[in-house]
């Protein structure tokens, strides 16, 4: 929940009090009328040597104390209704802080990203200025590059949606079965070989590793705040796997993995870990919607299809989700190692090298 909205829980719970403290005021006045009427009654019967007038006062007393008996009553009912609404406001204004705090922390960990990002961006043109007596040299070398692409690339999609029912199943096969359709449909099909791993455990990750030797490595369902990823057990539990764990993995695969995709939620910093071992990660800064998970993935595999490189198949992805009427297209995160560019980031051939 935002924290707009606990801001408006915290704002309707003091509305209600402060409704109910009024109440409260006028009970406790009709309480106290009741209660100066009975004793005046009670007075009067007391002072008159008339029977019936002492009847009849009695009476009235009688009358009266039933009315302060039942605003009691009412009184008592709505101490109890206060004191819960106080103690929604606590809880209310409790999780308030607390969002208010992690949107802070996310806030400033987004500043510190794009000062790095600023300095990374400087020193890289720094680093072109000084190279640019050898530019030539290097043009040369980067064709060589494409001309040495491989035929083929291996995208390997790891799903994992642990404990989930027919109400909280991610969308994992609609994903891959979109992926699937795009890269068919693009210029380099037959470069781009797709496969797919189902409630995955930890152990599937390295056996995939080996057996496929992929140049993608896609990871998609679930993430945790806590910069983990979340897979299942032998027992379908899921199994939350820390971030150090993931990150090791990936660098035992950098020989051949160029990027790795975390489509799961809070995996950002995991995928700037990553770019510390291969060229280029993805991860999302906030919780992603299934639509969204499944428009952004699809294009960028499209865009891979055709010879794009990692960055314009990227901003491509995010084009997408607006074309899409999706607002979350600044949820996702690419993070490139410093050593890459353009022609390191493409993966499979351009019609004119092709």
């Amino acid at each position: 929940m935002s924290v707009d909205s606990y801001r408006r829980q915290v704002s309707q719970h003091s509305t209600n009090i402060a409704n109910l403290q009024v109440e409260k005021g006028k009970l406790a006045k009709k309480l106290a009328v009741a209660s100066k009427k009975s004793l005046d009654a009670q007075i009067a019967a007391g002072k008159s040597k008339s029977l019936s007038t002492v009847s009849s006062k009695l009476k009235e007393a009688q009358r009266y104390a039933g009315d302060e008996a039942k605003a009691q009553q009412d009184l008592g009912k709505l101490e109890v209704k206060i004191a819960a609404e106080q103690k929604r406001l606590i809880s209310a204004q409790t999780r308030l802080d607390q969002e208010e705090v992690r949107e802070q922390k996310k806030k400033t960990g987004a500043q510190t990203r794009a000062a790095q990002e600023q300095d990374r961006r400087m020193k890289s043109i720094r680093e072109d200025i000084a190279r640019h007596d050898d530019l030539h040299v290097k043009t040369q070398s980067k064709i060589r590059e494409l001309s040495s692409l491989p035929d083929h690339i291996t995208v390997v999609f790891f799903a994992s949606d642990p404990g989930s029912n027919s109400e909280t199943r991610l969308a994992l096969d609609e994903e891959v079965r979109s992926i699937g359709i795009k890269i068919r449909a693009s210029e380099h099909r037959d470069a781009v070989k797709l496969e797919s791993r189902w409630a995955v455990r930890p152990g599937d990750i390295l056996q995939a590793i080996n057996e496929l030797k992929p140049t993608i490595i896609h990871f998609s369902g679930h993430g945790s705040s806590a910069d983990e990823l979340i897979l299942q057990d032998d027992n379908g539990n899921p199994k939350f796997v820390p971030m150090p764990a993931i990150v090791q993995a990936m660098a035992l695969a950098s020989e051949t993995v160029k990027l790795v995709f975390f489509n799961t939620c809070y995996s950002y910093n995991q995928a700037e870990a990553c770019a510390q071992y291969v060229a280029a990660a993805i991860g999302m800064n906030d919780p992603i919607g299934d639509e969204a998970a499944r428009v952004f993935s699809a294009q960028f595999y499209s865009a891979i299809g055709f010879g794009l490189s990692i960055n314009k198949a990227f901003q491509q992805a995010k084009a997408a989700l607006m074309l899409e009427g999706i607002t979350e297209e600044s949820t996702p995160e690419l993070y490139i190692r410093d050593s890459e560019d353009e022609v390191s980031l493409t993966l499979v051939k351009p019609s004119s090298s092709a």
